[in-house]
């Protein structure tokens, strides 16, 4: 009889044993769950630490590749810039050498022209005798334009040397005056072939000259040469295709073209 609370004693210990081992596995099981929750936040907060700092390291590439870009684009506006301001300088050396001589220049400006204007005079008295009076109005109209400025004078002279040396490629005929030894004019039809042959002929055709620029007079043609003085007339009016003409020179062949403008 009395063994029986004894083991039934025990097997409350038991019992009681049992249920507190029972209790201490559970608080280890919470302890474990709630390390596990803290673990993942922890890998969830380090996650989004390194997201960020990938972000951050994207912005900064692409801020540094910007950055490279604008140098490369000073660099090249620099170069285009220096080599301007280079042409600008060379630009300015010159106007600055020009200023510094401009007055020299205008100082020189009526020598230039009085010397072209004497020239000019000169050359036209000494060639064949055509159109002398036209030829020598010009130069005196322009010396006489007191408006103009030295340089523009001088740019007239140069176009009147121009026209004086188109002279020399032109075959031309006109109607004009001769004056002849007896202080009598005639009307004939001149014809110039460059500046080696001045002829004339008469309006019936029988008469007819060559200027002779040695001894500064008119000498008489040939029939033969009259004739070809016709053909030269007719050529010159187109009236008659071009072809060669057998006519005496108004200059000497020793004499070339030397002193032409």
């Amino acid at each position: 009889m009395l063994n029986k609370p004894f083991f039934a004693l025990r097997g409350g210990w038991l019992a009681c044993l049992l249920a507190s081992s029972s209790l201490m596995a559970s608080d280890e099981t919470l302890e474990q769950a709630s390390q596990s929750v803290e673990a993942q936040q922890l890998q969830a907060e380090l996650q989004q630490q390194i997201d960020s700092a990938d972000e951050q390291t994207r912005a900064a590439l692409e801020e540094l590749r910007e950055r490279e870009r604008d140098t490369r684009q000073l660099e090249s506006q620099n170069a285009t810039l220096t080599a301007k301001l280079a042409k600008e300088a060379e630009r300015l050396a010159r106007l600055s050498s020009a200023l510094n001589t401009l007055a020299d220049t205008r100082a020189a400006l009526p020598d230039i022209e009085q010397n072209m204007q004497m020239q000019l005079t000169q050359w036209i008295e000494r060639d064949l005798p055509f159109l002398q009076d036209q030829r020598l109005a010009r130069i005196e109209t322009l010396k006489n334009d007191q408006a103009a400025e030295p340089a523009e004078r001088i740019e007239g002279m140069l176009d009147i040397w121009r026209t004086e040396l188109a002279y020399g490629r032109e075959m031309d005929t006109w109607q004009g005056r001769l004056q002849l030894a007896d202080d009598q004019q005639l009307e004939v039809d001149f014809l110039r072939i460059g500046r080696i042959g001045f002829y004339y002929l008469t309006p019936d055709g029988r008469q007819g000259g060559v200027w002779d620029a040695q001894r500064r007079e008119w000498l008489p043609l040939s029939a033969a040469h009259v004739q070809e003085v016709r053909n030269g007339l007719r050529m010159a009016e187109d009236q008659r295709a071009p072809e060669l003409l057998t006519l005496p020179l108004s200059i000497a062949v020793s004499e070339g073209q030397g002193g032409q403008p």
